[in-house]
């Protein structure tokens, strides 16, 4: 695998991402969902200041670290993953990197730009792309998009259940963008088959070990 395949992989993660949430943003007020399979998946239009899955981190300043340490990761992550590509690490190892290198790339994007590029989306305004008047932040302070949401069972705990029983749950409760769901994939992937990805490609033209004895040609074998 040459690595500008992995560019390629990056470069289509961050389209369909970036495709998708312009128009989320242009087309979906806050809260604002429907169906693609009903009872099972929606999209469904929030935003966050923070972490993957809504998580939140920190406040101004934790978003700021947040977004610069994402920022350090990225370009790190290229350099790292060209090393891997060159020492001939497994092919899985390098699609996992790239789709992990994908997301972290994709929500950098938002926390960098969308505050520059967007008016602010709310429960009764469309966001507008490169309004007159500004965006809703400033470099640095964008919000991440999310959308995907898989509410896969909606009940209610039994009764039984220590601290929990007859409150209603949801799962899966998170909502989440591509980016996320690529870097999810690429880590959960390493992790199950960490054993076979972790070593570098036998070298084809490393020269043969040969065993037994040497004997010399000066010799005469009876």
């Amino acid at each position: 695998m040459k690595y500008r395949h992995v560019v390629f992989i990056v470069v289509l993660i961050l389209l369909v991402d970036q495709v998708l949430k312009f128009w989320i943003k242009t087309n979906m007020t806050i809260a604002e969902q429907f169906a693609v399979i009903p009872n099972f998946f929606y999209i469904h239009f929030i935003e966050n200041e923070g972490m993957a899955y809504g998580l939140k981190f920190g406040g101004e300043f934790g978003k700021i670290a947040l977004t610069l340490f994402r920022l350090v990761a990225v370009v790190l992550g290229f350099i790292y993953m060209k090393k891997l590509v060159k020492e001939q690490y497994h092919k899985g190892l390098l699609i996992c990197g790239a789709l992990i290198l994908a997301g972290a790339a994709g929500n950098l994007i938002d926390s960098m730009f969308y505050g520059l590029i967007f008016s602010e989306s709310t429960r009764y305004e469309l966001a507008q792309f490169l309004p007159a008047g500004g965006g809703y932040g400033t470099f640095l302070h964008g919000n991440v998009v999310d959308m995907l949401y898989f509410p896969i069972f909606d009940g209610t705990f039994p009764k039984w259940v220590p601290f929990w029983g007859g409150e209603h749950f949801i799962f899966f409760r998170p909502v989440f963008n591509i980016a996320d769901a690529a870097i999810s994939v690429g880590v959960i992937t390493i992790l199950l088959f960490q054993k076979r990805f972790l070593h570098k490609k036998a070298d084809d033209t490393a020269p043969s070990i040969e065993t037994g004895a040497v004997v010399d040609d000066r010799q005469q074998v009876m």
